[in-house]
């Protein structure tokens, strides 16, 4: 069955039953969910190839990726933004296109990218303190949106993030609570925007409660578990070792917890643990009680958001950019205890 064919069966014209499977606004939602109805039951299939012609756009979505960054390819946190961003995608008749480049060709993929009219936005991933990629798009009218945020520029931007700092605010606070003077931080790559709030958040917190800042106790690396094993045992060998850690996401604190159980520890007893991001569809912070204390939010809830705001963007030009902040929720787990006492 094709579109037109629908419409007759329907009694709608072709115009509304296209607007009501792609999710436009201005169709209301008894005849948006009528139209899909019909639509699954006789099985209806939009054309894309010809969807894409009689709009002027490529309805293809770019996720641009250096090789610097590739471990993020097989990272759970990465994979399911993807996801989510990839359930919106399809719902909305868009595909994905993922590249894979050099990072020296960065600036030139984005002009191919938009001068072969590839795509109709691109979402940006990890984004810097100072992050160029957005003066460029913004230069050369790329639509995009931003996972996480940054700096100040001339023009706003889309982007979607979570309340990286109070979620470090909030963990550390609980740490403290538990009487924890010394606080390791486990943190990601600090020229990064989210890890840089994350360490704000946390150092608010030591300072508030004039806990010195020992710079042996904070590490910046990528979030690998082989990273958050050697950071955590780097600072367990120190003389005056942490009593807590809290670390930058679920990977980097299954290394934290190696770490600790190497050096004759238990986790809660003698060293708490908490962990960022722990919402993970394949990787499973444990059953109905955690096994990490975690500040919680979910990747693939983010992914889905953030393809709906680009794709709103594309939709609407005229529309003023969106920004949105998801709170992130602190899950007390089995791996926090009261500071051990000293002898």
């Amino acid at each position: 069955m094709n579109l037109k064919e629908l419409s007759q069966t329907l009694g709608l014209s072709q115009t509304t039953v296209s607007r009501a499977l792609n999710g436009y606004p201005e169709v209301n939602g008894a005849t948006r969910e009528r139209v899909e109805r019909a639509a699954r039951q006789f099985g209806y299939r939009p054309n894309v190839r010809a969807k894409g012609l009689a709009t002027g756009r490529a309805l293809a979505i770019g996720h641009v990726i250096p090789i610097g960054t590739k471990p993020e390819l097989v990272n759970p946190i990465f994979g399911d933004f993807i996801a989510g961003a990839g359930e919106t995608y399809s719902r909305y008749g868009y595909e994905m296109i993922l590249s894979i480049i050099d990072g020296r060709n960065e600036e030139a993929v984005y002009r191919g990218l938009k001068s072969r009219r590839a795509v109709d936005g691109v979402i940006i991933h990890g984004p810097r303190i100072s992050e160029p990629r957005i003066s460029l798009l913004q230069e050369i009218g790329l639509p995009f949106a931003v996972h996480g945020r940054t700096g100040h520029f001339d023009k706003p931007f889309t982007w979607l993030d979570v309340n990286n700092q109070e979620a470090f605010r909030e963990a550390t606070n609980y740490l403290v609570d538990l009487g924890h003077r010394r606080i390791g931080l486990v943190n990601g790559p600090e020229k990064l925007d989210f890890a840089y709030r994350r360490r704000v958040g946390y150092l608010e917190v030591l300072n508030r409660h004039d806990i010195p800042v020992d710079p042996a106790l904070m590490h910046s690396d990528p979030m690998t578990e082989d990273a958050g094993y050697a950071a955590s045992r780097a600072m367990l060998a120190l003389p005056d070792p942490p009593t807590a850690l809290l670390c930058a996401s679920l990977v980097s604190a299954l290394g934290a917890r190696r770490a600790v159980e190497e050096c004759g520890l238990f986790m809660a007893r003698d060293v708490s643990i908490i962990t960022h991001d722990d919402a993970l569809s394949y990787l499973q912070n444990g059953g109905d009680t955690p096994i990490f204390t975690a500040t919680r939010s979910s990747v693939r809830d983010a992914g889905r958001r953030l393809a709906e705001m680009l794709l709103e963007a594309i939709a609407h030009p005229e529309a003023p950019p969106q920004t949105e902040v998801l709170k992130a929720e602190l899950v007390i787990g089995q791996s926090t205890g009261p500071a051990p006492r000293k002898d």
